[in-house]
């Protein structure tokens, strides 16, 4: 009689195995617009893993960055070959500025006919996304494919963390593979000792600092420690130019301001002090070319900053290297300064008056209603780049991790990322506050938020045109009330765009309905999107 053989268990697939690492790692949400070289993947799609459609390949992007920025940890994102990968390149730009962690797989045809160039393949798929990823592959071997992954996801959330690729033939997902336990990985280290030092010294030394707080102070979980050091050392706190977070509590007595993307008026800002601390920050960034010091006569720099490419181009000053918590740790183990005197603290803010009967409302009006009947633990996520000045004065920023922008200036990423964040945190009112113009680069992602049901609000600033540009253009030496072709934006129906993809919308022109609309839009069990006539 023949012995039994033991039953020959089915070798784990590259699908097995990558949904595996996926589930261990945490990423169990898969943002994507499908393709055919995609399909593979889905096949006996797990239970425990949802499938994020979004509409477009920008918007399935700005999603994901602002569910990763959200949650603290990589998001998974799928797209097509190279037409995808196309579409989804200037969020995935924003993502590189914003230091967005981000694994992206792009299909890619099956192997046996890339030699023919199959249609809808990528002919240099590493090449394509680049500069804007940190790391891009075609793995050599189907069985090769989660090992990729998992190195992409530990490059990707290394500081400074960002997006990576990772392109994979359609037909790898069915061949056997070994199975990859995930590592524990740093993600951050602590700078240069001897370096912080000489910071620590010139900042104890110093007589009248200034801090510039950019947008590594939230990302990087810094927020109180560089509250407390501010204090420590009585120093006055701007906000970096162009910053995609905030980093201080805006109603804070040391709270200075914002610097704008402007070297003389930077200079001008900062002037009377004689040591300047960027914090998670560049020192600085420029929109508009200028001339003269970077800094003021007298001063010198310091700068702690998450990125060696950043600390490389910075022209002046001391820089240490390594994670903005750790070092703003270091500095607060440090012995106690000396005390200084109180500075000078920025002057009330007036307040915007209603409008006269006729007459729309003014931005400034429309932000000072909403600070008054948001909660302050309510989350902003903004792209109204001509309202951004008179956010900062109007709708302050009082707790971390309640502000999101982009730090590329690309339009297209606020809409979706709202809808990435509101996934993220669905205990919290996320309100996405966009202009009339950036919302129609990624107006699908309403959709998306309508789909998944989220409680979030989005107002929509209209103002009927291109407002920053027709602002920018006086610096090209345009008059002020020159017509500027291209910028005009008319017509435009927001109320039946958001009806039409299932998100409930009013539209209000006037002020006496403003803060009710606001009241009832910020207790909206659902998506509801506002359109504000603004002047």
């Amino acid at each position: 009689m023949e012995e039994s053989k033991p039953a020959i268990q089915p070798a784990a697939t590259v699908r097995d195995v990558v949904i595996d690492l996926l589930r261990k790692l945490g990423m169990t949400s898969i943002f994507g617009n499908p393709g055919s070289t995609e399909l593979p993947l889905f096949l006996d799609f797990p239970e425990d893993f949802r499938y994020v459609l979004g509409l477009q390949e920008s918007v399935v992007v700005g999603m994901a960055d602002g569910y990763a920025q959200a949650t603290r940890n990589a998001s998974f994102v799928n797209l097509h070959s190279a037409a995808g990968v196309g579409h989804a390149m200037g969020n995935i730009f924003t993502a590189h500025k914003n230091r967005t962690p981000m694994v992206i797989t792009a299909g890619q045809q099956a192997r046996a006919i890339l030699p023919f160039d199959p249609f809808l393949f990528s002919g240099q798929a590493t090449e394509l996304p680049k500069p804007y990823v940190k790391w891009s592959c075609e793995p050599a071997r189907a069985e090769d494919v989660p090992l990729a992954i998992a190195r992409a996801y530990y490059i990707a959330m290394q500081e400074p963390r960002g997006p990576v690729l990772v392109s994979i033939p359609a037909d790898d997902w069915d061949r056997p593979a070994a199975p990859v336990e995930p590592r524990l990985v740093s993600s951050g280290y602590r700078p240069e000792p001897s370096v912080l030092n000489t910071i620590g010294d010139a900042l104890d030394a110093s007589e009248r600092p200034a801090f510039v707080v950019g947008a590594a102070v939230d990302r990087g979980d810094a927020w109180n420690a560089v509250v407390s050091l501010a204090e420590r050392h009585n120093a006055r706190v701007f906000v970096a130019p162009m910053s995609g977070r905030c980093g201080f509590p805006e109603d804070h007595p040391l709270f200075a301001g914002f610097l704008p993307a402007m070297r003389e008026k930077i200079v001008g800002l900062l002037d009377g002090h004689d040591f300047i601390f960027a914090i998670g920050a560049p020192a600085f960034t420029y929109h508009i070319e200028g001339k003269g010091p970077h800094i003021p006569a007298g001063a010198t720099l310091g700068q702690l900053i998450d990125d060696p490419a950043i600390a490389a181009w910075t022209p002046t000053g001391t820089s240490a290297v390594g994670s903005i918590r750790l070092g703003v740790e270091d500095l607060l183990a440090r012995p106690e300064p000396k005390r200084r005197a109180q500075p000078v603290l920025r002057s009330e803010q007036p307040r915007a008056d209603p409008p006269s009967p006729g007459e729309r409302m003014s931005v400034a009006y429309v932000l000072q209603t909403l600070a008054e009947t948001r909660d302050p633990a309510d989350i902003i996520v903004e792209e109204a780049p001509s309202s951004r000045p008179v956010m900062h004065k109007y709708l302050p920023i009082l707790q971390s991790e309640t502000f999101y922008t982009m730090c590329s200036g690309g339009l297209g990423y606020g809409l979706p990322a709202a809808v990435g964040v509101a996934m993220a945190k669905r205990s919290s009112r996320v309100i996405g506050l966009i202009g009339d113009g950036s919302s129609m680069y990624s107006i699908q992602a309403l959709w998306s938020a309508a789909q998944l049901k989220l409680p979030m609000t989005i107002l929509i600033l209209k103002n009927r045109r291109y407002a920053a540009l027709q602002e920018f253009a006086t610096v090209f030496g345009f008059a002020p009330d020159a017509r500027l072709e291209g910028t005009d934006l008319p017509d435009i129906d927001f109320v039946a765009l958001a009806k039409g993809q299932g998100c409930d919308a009013v539209r209000i022109d006037r002020a006496d309905a403003l803060r009710e609309t606001l009241v009832s839009a910020l207790r909206s069990p659902g998506p509801m999107l506002v359109e504000i006539e603004v002047a």
